[in-house]
């Protein structure tokens, strides 16, 4: 069932090809509900994605159809990553964006974890 605004999920994105090995990525973390790697354009000194194993389009869809299981083992995959890093002191950023109005560029949920460096504004205006 597609998501609003954002479709069914697409089998051919860029995340689901990693999942599947046809390319690769900077592996740092990997348990069986989620995968993190190096983001390739990074905007901060830490920019890390982490992306479920399964095939959901956005937050929405993940947490309409993840198992509860899929879901703990997500968030705390996330968790794991972010102490891995470092990042619990001093702190650090997630980010989840949805559809083309959050600036959703990939549609298979995955979250950015950023850190690193002292973060400016959350959110700043679009441009008109």
């Amino acid at each position: 069932m597609p998501v609003p605004g954002l479709g069914p999920y697409d089998d051919g994105n860029i995340f689901a090809r990693i999942l599947r090995g046809e390319i690769p990525c900077r592996k740092i973390f990997e348990n069986e509900h989620a995968l993190a790697f190096h983001d390739i354009a990074p905007q901060a000194p830490v920019h890390v994605l982490v992306i479920p194993k399964l095939p959901y389009v956005s937050f929405a869809d993940f947490s309409a159809k993840a198992s509860p299981e899929a879901i703990a083992g997500f968030v705390r995959a996330v968790g794991q990553v972010a102490r891995d890093l470092g990042l619990d002191e001093p702190g650090y950023r997630l980010i989840a964006s949805m559809g083309a109005d959050g600036g959703q560029e990939v549609p298979h949920f995955h979250v950015h974890l950023i850190g690193g460096t002292r973060l400016g504004r959350m959110v700043t205006p679009a441009e008109a």
